[in-house]
């Protein structure tokens, strides 16, 4: 690890002042990706500002037809909130199977979708319930948030602040977890909701997308019936030493079944 100054942030207009002030300043969140690349020596900011020192930027509360998640929630109190399992239930279950114990006390909402892995689970999650991240500086439709592997829409120096979901009528998530890591080989997020059917799919490339085929069917009827013979594009697909593309294209099909049979209850 290279030397590096740190900073904890007391708000968001003290933290902005510290990131425009470093050479190569970068956020702290629950660092779960940025330390361990950091111990590699993969990445040397010249500044890490830590944002846990800001409490409004922690915590899930309703507002309307939408539940506000904080940035710097972790894991674990996104899946422990009950305002959310009588809400968006699926949401909070998906934050349940990330990593271990360690990993979502420590690791963020924020942090995991500014990282943006291909393999990670809330990026499947904002894209399939529409969600609106919100930086201090404006907002972003998930839509056109996630923009390639490990890239955002986020410009140099912007944070996250909260991300809204809207609630929808009914939505599931099924992953078939990397048994090391817990990532998902491929991981499908279904959601029935103000926008429709959407249907987004995570693990299985080089980043988020979502199953417009899929939607389609279930828009017609929403019933894992619906997905029957229907597949993806497997040259689209990432292949490597745990799946090969083919596979992933298979499981694309299997967990998407699985997801909405889960979230009718069949």
């Amino acid at each position: 690890m290279y030397e590096f100054a740190y900073h904890r942030a007391t708000s968001l207009e003290n933290a902005a002042s510290l990131l425009a002030s470093a050479d190569d300043g970068r956020v702290l969140a629950g660092g779960q990706t940025l330390v361990a690349a950091m111990k590699l020596r993969l990445a040397a900011p010249s500044d890490l500002v830590d944002l846990r020192g800001i409490p409004e930027l922690s915590g899930v509360c309703r507002d309307g037809d939408t539940m506000i998640i904080g940035a710097m929630t972790t894991h674990s109190a996104v899946n422990a909130s009950d305002d959310l399992k009588a809400t968006i239930p699926a949401l909070a279950e998906l934050a349940g199977g990330i990593g271990d114990a360690m990993v979502r006390n420590q690791g963020t909402i924020g942090g995991s979708v500014a990282n943006n892995d291909p393999a990670a689970d809330y990026p499947a999650a904002l894209l399939a319930l529409g969600a609106t991240i919100r930086t201090e500086r404006r907002t972003i439709a998930a839509d056109d948030f996630f923009t390639g592997m490990y890239e955002t829409a986020l410009e140099p120096g912007e944070m996250i602040v909260s991300i809204g979901f809207p609630i929808p009528k009914r939505a599931a998530y099924v992953k078939f977890p990397n048994p090391a890591s817990r990532y998902a080989l491929v991981g499908v997020f279904v959601a029935d909701g103000p926008a429709g059917v959407r249907v987004a799919v995570t693990g299985a490339g080089s980043g988020v997308f979502r199953a417009t085929a899929f939607e389609s069917a279930l828009s017609g009827r929403f019933a894992p019936e619906a997905l029957d013979g229907l597949t993806v594009d497997a040259s689209e697909l990432s292949g490597d030493m745990h799946a090969s593309a083919e596979y992933r294209a298979h499981l694309v099909g299997v967990m998407a079944r699985r997801a909405v049979g889960k979230s009718t209850g069949a």
